[in-house]
């Protein structure tokens, strides 16, 4: 018999898995919910000294508890049963630091929407919302008193209107979201700064990722990472690890309990999609060729910034081509030596104007300020240049650079003559914890001064874009009818059989035409 053992997320309790677990019982499992010590009662009952490790015991006295009930059972018995540990959300915390202690009685571990903790790092390096996760940090690492986040070192929990703070409560009905709220309780804060301690021994347990993609995650997207050559990533590659998707926000267990029943058996039985390793013979997505056959042109580089220089004499407009990520800091090469991004580089050379690729510190998503401080010295250091036209540039942004675009949007300098954004992300995903960030294009462009609405926005759409990503550009799309009396000035160019970085993956005669098409827009716009 499996046994599903579910641990529940922040302010939550037992009571969130209640139709899931019905559903598991009905297929023939065993399930039981963690009430973890502060979260199974009413608001407010948290109380000092409850930590990570106290919620690491309440999971392992529940593994400890199974089939122990019946005294007549013997104890091969019940180790022969196969407990699968379900952590959603902080849950997988206390779920990996017991599985770390009893990696032998654990046949699988499940992420459900859920981070990848590290030996030696805190719950609260997952929390979403950046500027609480800034807040708490500060207090923690100066000694002072956390409790400063609410009374008796305790977090509240949210209102009902801030839930998506904490992921995207997509398809969870309004009476479940009501009852979340009530019977939210008060998260300890020493759950969430006690650093996580594992030993390594629960690293040979097998592991399913459930991907929830209304909350910004997806198997492309992670298919994407382990390619980049992310060293934290690659052992998701190993045939025991398996991912599901489900087409939902953050809770599952309350917006498709039923979906979720049968992803967690499927995953139990060992099934499910497995990612390619990144050395496979065929290079990464980003690694391949170029579409379009171009001629090296002389290229300078100084420090992060690399200049292809046309044949062409006089000061010349430039494009600034910015890349996408999260990148890993050990990826090599670096994107400014990408095909794609070199490629489009050429191609602006070969027509007579400076292109212009850089690498930005993009590691994470909690790097968009110092990543958009790089852009914006790069720009400046390529507009001081003699070979450059200083009023005349245009910025070019791929992919997760896209949010960078929100700097440029709201009031854009003389000298910026076109923006132009080829598959991007236009507003932050959901657990990217970015929502109060000024890094919201579709918030800057609709929020744009009278006069931004003049400037040329070229929007590259791939037709077979990740969901997650195009929605960020419908919402863009939305917002830029709203700017000025006439809305944004905003060309669009379709590549309707086109994957996320088609360049590469898609060599076909569209996607070389939505190529052509953008370049030619964007140096009618640098040029006249």
């Amino acid at each position: 018999m499996t046994v599903f053992i579910l641990v529940s997320g922040m302010f939550t309790g037992a009571h969130v898995w209640e139709k899931a677990a019905a559903r598991l019982a009905a297929a023939g499992a065993e399930v039981h919910a963690v009430a973890l010590s502060g979260l199974g009662g009413p608001r407010g009952a948290a109380g000092v000294g409850i930590g990570l490790e106290t919620h690491i015991a309440d999971v392992l006295a529940m593994i400890d508890s199974v089939g122990a009930a019946n005294g007549r059972e013997s104890r091969e018995s019940r180790e022969s049963r196969e407990i699968v540990l379900v952590g959603h959300d902080y849950g997988i915390h206390p779920v990996l630091g017991a599985a770390d202690r009893r990696a032998e009685r654990i046949a699988r571990i499940v992420y459900l929407d859920a981070g990848m903790p590290q030996d030696g790092v805190p719950a609260l390096a997952a929390v979403p919302d950046q500027s609480l996760r800034e807040q708490l940090a500060e207090l923690a690492g100066a000694g002072g008193p956390v409790g400063a986040a609410g009374a008796d070192g305790e977090l509240p929990p949210p209102a009902r209107d801030e839930w998506p703070r904490w992921g995207s409560t997509a398809g969870v009905p309004d009476a479940a979201l009501d009852q979340l709220t009530a019977l939210a309780a008060s998260q300890p804060l020493d759950t969430l700064l006690q650093p996580l301690r594992l030993t390594g021994a629960a690293a040979a347990v097998p592991t399913t990722g459930v991907l929830c993609t209304g909350n910004g995650a997806s198997i492309e997207m992670v298919q994407m990472r382990v390619g980049f050559g992310d060293p934290a990533l690659q052992a998701l590659t190993d045939p025991r690890v398996t991912f599901f998707e489900l087409p939902t926000g953050h809770w599952p267990m309350l917006s498709c309990p039923a979906e979720l029943a049968e992803v967690l058996l499927r995953a139990a039985a060992g099934e499910g999609h497995r990612l390619a390793p990144a050395d496979a013979a065929e290079p990464p997505a980003h690694l391949r060729p170029f579409l379009l056959d171009l001629p090296e042109l002389p290229r300078e580089r100084t420090g992060n910034v690399d200049l292809h220089l046309p044949d062409a004499e006089g000061p010349r407009p430039a494009v600034v081509f910015v890349h996408g990520g999260p990148v890993p800091a050990g990826a090599r090469p670096t994107p400014r030596d990408w095909p794609t991004l070199m490629g489009y580089a050429r191609y602006a050379a070969g027509q007579g104007v400076v292109g212009v690729t850089l690498d930005h510190r993009l590691h994470d998503v909690t790097d968009y300020e110092r990543a958009a401080a790089d852009v914006a010295a790069a720009v400046e250091i390529v507009r001081a240049d003699p070979r450059v036209d200083a009023d005349r540039v245009a910025l070019w942004f791929f992919s997760g650079g896209g949010l960078i675009t929100a700097d440029w949007l709201g009031a854009p300098p003389a000298w910026l003559r076109c923006l132009a954004a080829t598959y991007p992300l236009l507003a932050p995903l959901p657990n990217w914890g970015l929502a109060g960030s000024r890094f919201h294009p579709a918030d800057a462009v609709a929020d744009a001064v009278a006069d931004a609405g003049a400037l040329p926005i070229v929007l590259t759409r791939a037709g077979l874009e990740m969901p997650e990503i195009a929605a960020t550009v419908e919402e863009f799309m939305a917002a830029a009818k709203n700017c000025g009396a006439d809305g944004a000035n905003v060309e669009v160019i379709d590549v309707p059989n086109g994957h996320h970085g088609f360049e590469t993956l898609d060599p076909t005669d569209e996607s070389r035409e939505a190529v052509h098409r953008a370049m030619r827009s964007v140096l009618t716009h640098l040029t006249a």
